[in-house]
């Protein structure tokens, strides 16, 4: 690799670095009373945190809830389908729920949400389409979306 392919290379790391960091940067100028709201559900709850998201949201599920167990919130991930096919046991009425979607209209994401809804578990979503199936359902909607 020669001086100016490094060159080319930082500039162009540099320039995801900033757009990512923008990104970022609005999301925290859109953080309102559901960020609030969602963490005084999480803080209050007595049971475990069911995280749950399908494909990349999904990973990124995982990811929460491993972050929160590590820190000390008892947290599990819940695959929708699994979910779905057996694998309920694992939630109470005790527990709250995050559920991660794009669109917020993922059919097995809602398959998952209206059995926690008929459970009676609180439902958090991280959406970046508060005015669809999983954000109106919700008892709180955080708006995640990017540009």
């Amino acid at each position: 690799m020669n001086a100016h392919d490094s060159e080319e290379l930082l500039r162009e790391g540099r320039r995801v670095l900033e757009v990512e960091a923008g990104a970022v940067a609005a999301l925290a100028r859109r953080l309102g009373e559901p960020f609030v709201r969602a963490v005084e559900l999480l803080a209050t709850a007595s049971g475990r945190v069911i995280v749950s998201g399908i494909g990349k949201s999904g990973i990124v599920g995982r990811k929460i809830a491993a972050t929160l167990t590590s820190t000390g919130t008892p947290a599990t991930f819940l695959h929708p389908v699994e979910g779905l096919h057996g694998d309920m046991g694992i939630v109470s009425r005790e527990d709250v729920a995050i559920l991660i979607s794009k669109s917020g209209g993922t059919e097995e994401l809602v398959g998952l949400m209206d059995y926690l809804m008929r459970l009676g578990v609180p439902i958090i979503a991280l959406t970046g389409e508060v005015d669809s199936p999983l954000g109106r359902a919700a008892a709180v909607a955080v708006d995640c979306s990017v540009g």
